[in-house]
């Protein structure tokens, strides 16, 4: 019996090691591209060891384009990413509190409305969305992808709705006792419970911001004001030949904010989805 659970246990880790190795594989292969020579990254496409290390590639890379470096870039998508994120976070709380906490009349209809609009494709709101930006001007400006995350995010609503749900309404009504209004139950007591929802969606919302290529490209002509999706796609020239190394090692210099706050954050990840799925 020792022996065939020993089995067992080591035919779980053979598995895990080779799906693991299969899912690392396109980033290693990146990692090693971005060494390559750029005329080289196609014909050695098999062969994960460089015949030559060429990292001045990432220093010819980081000089951008046009005379714009990607510090400009990271600057663009930094700002982008964090007001956004920001806004996201702080409206779909006080959205969520309103459905899990507040009785109001048409709750369940405005509720479903908000279910409606997480199952719609981005495609659809996309031409009307555009035209309401176009007539206020805001075209090659940052505040259609800033502005509409203030207004909140279905699915973050959602998850953060079902989190406050497991909190129990006595520390409400204890609060209301106390003195407490309904701001102040929410700024003291929910919104400190809260706070792996509001982190698990944090880290969403950071990651779809910083890989978000179809927003920046909709609304952003200016090359100074485009963020690091747009700038690498730029590498990419048909009627020229594309330096593909530096195009890769901006590649993997992108993935390291993605990746430090994956790290850094990851257990609020899970106890944000896990707790949140506890009560409906």
């Amino acid at each position: 019996m020792k022996n065939a659970h020993r089995l067992s246990g080591a035919a779980r880790h053979v598995i895990a090691a080779v799906l693991t190795l299969v899912m690392l594989y396109p980033i290693v292969w990146l990692i090693s591209s971005s060494l390559k020579e750029s005329s080289q990254v196609f014909v050695q496409a098999n062969s994960l060891i460089p015949q030559g290390w060429h990292f001045e590639n990432y220093a010819i890379g980081w000089k951008g384009f046009g005379g714009i470096t990607f510090t400009t870039f990271y600057a663009n998508t930094l700002f982008v990413v964090i007001l956004a994120t920001v806004g996201s976070v702080i409206s779909s709380t006080v959205v969520a509190y309103g459905f899990a906490r507040l009785r109001f009349r048409g709750k369940k209809l405005w509720f479903i409305c908000m279910l409606l609009t997480l199952m719609l494709p981005g495609e659809i709101t996309m031409v009307p969305q555009y035209i309401m930006f176009n007539e206020l001007d805001w075209i090659n400006t940052y505040w259609p992808l800033i502005f509409p995350t203030f207004f909140g995010t279905p699915f973050f609503i959602f998850l953060i709705m079902q989190f406050i749900r497991t909190i129990p309404y006595e520390l409400d009504e204890a609060a209301t006792i106390d003195g407490c209004n309904r701001f102040r139950v929410f700024y003291r007591i929910i919104a400190p419970l809260v706070v792996p929802a509001m982190m698990t969606s944090a880290i969403f919302s950071f990651y779809w911001r910083w890989d978000d290529f179809m927003g920046p490209l909709i609304y952003l002509s200016s090359p100074s004001k485009y963020t690091v999706s747009l700038a690498l796609k730029m590498f990419a020239d048909p009627e020229a030949v594309s330096n593909w190394g530096a195009m890769f090692a901006m590649m993997v210099v992108s993935l390291i904010p993605v990746m430090l706050v994956f790290f850094f954050f990851q257990k609020y990840i899970v106890e944000g989805i896990s707790t949140s799925g506890l009560k409906g």
